[in-house]
């Protein structure tokens, strides 16, 4: 669960920045801290290194900070922008 907390945490990282695909990163993000923590719990319980799901627990804490702000930045500008009406074009 740790590996997959990971590949999440960078899929969700790195889409962050990309203007359409923000939208599921926050998705990415919630999915990768949620099997990151799980990952965590089953690694200490048993006794393996806890590695990798806390990287992908910090990337997916991160991409979410980064994706959420961009999303309502992106849901402001698409609003206003349809606000605008003829003057759009």
């Amino acid at each position: 669960m740790g590996i997959a907390g990971l590949v999440l945490g960078i899929l969700g990282a790195v889409g962050a920045f990309i203007p359409v695909v923000n939208f599921f990163s926050c998705l990415f993000c919630v999915i990768g801290i949620v099997l990151s923590a799980l990952g965590m719990s089953k690694a200490k319980k048993d006794g393996k290194p806890t590695g990798s799901a806390t990287a992908g627990l910090v990337l997916s804490i991160i991409g979410l900070a980064i994706a959420i702000p961009f999303a309502i930045c992106a849901i402001c500008v698409g609003s206003a922008a349809a606000g605008l009406g003829a003057l759009a074009l």
